[in-house]
C-alpha cells in the first residue's frame, strides 16, 4: 500500500514545486509499483510543426517517476533524478498526455523505474524512458 495517496502527492507537488503548476499534472492512479499521471498540453508545450516538445515529455517522465517514488517512501523533497534516458517513438498530438510509470527496483539509496507516455487517441506509446532516482540517506 502506498504511503502517499494521489491527493497527498498533488498537495506535495503544489506546495514544494509551485513552479510546475502550469503544467497541469494530475495523478490518475497510484499503487505499490505503478502510477498514472495525466497532463493537458497547450500551445506553450508545442514545438514548431505543432507537436508536443521533447522537454515537455521529459518533464512528464520526471514528475511521473518522482511521484511514484514518493508514493512509496513518503514526502522526501530531496530525492533527485540521477539518470533519465528517453526514446521518442512517434509524434504526440496536442491534447492529453498520460505517463504510466512502473517501479522496477526500490533500494535504500536508488530507485529505478520506467515510464511510457501515451498521447490521447494513439494506442501505442509516443515515448519510453528509464529513470534512476537517488534517495537521500535517512537521518535516523
Amino acid at each position: 500500500m502506498p504511503v502517499m495517496t494521489d491527493e497527498m502527492l498533488m498537495e506535495f507537488l503544489k506546495t514544494e514545486f509551485p513552479e510546475v503548476s502550469h503544467y497541469g499534472y494530475q495523478v490518475e492512479s497510484v499503487s505499490d509499483t505503478e502510477i498514472t499521471i495525466g497532463m493537458k498540453t497547450s500551445d506553450q508545450h508545442l514545438r514548431p510543426g505543432g507537436t508536443v516538445s521533447g522537454p515537455t515529455m521529459m518533464s512528464l517522465v520526471d514528475v511521473t517517476m518522482y511521484l511514484l517514488l514518493l508514493a512509496q517512501i513518503g514526502p522526501v523533497a530531496l530525492a533527485v533524478t540521477t539518470n533519465l534516458n528517453i526514446n521518442f517513438l512517434r509524434k504526440p498530438q496536442p491534447g492529453i498526455l498520460r505517463g504510466e510509470g512502473r517501479l522496477l527496483k526500490l533500494g535504500k539509496l536508488l530507485a529505478i523505474g520506467d515510464v511510457a507516455i501515451y498521447s490521447e487517441g494513439v494506442e501505442d506509446p509516443v515515448a519510453h524512458a528509464t529513470v534512476t532516482y537517488a534517495i537521500p540517506p535517512s537521518k535516523s
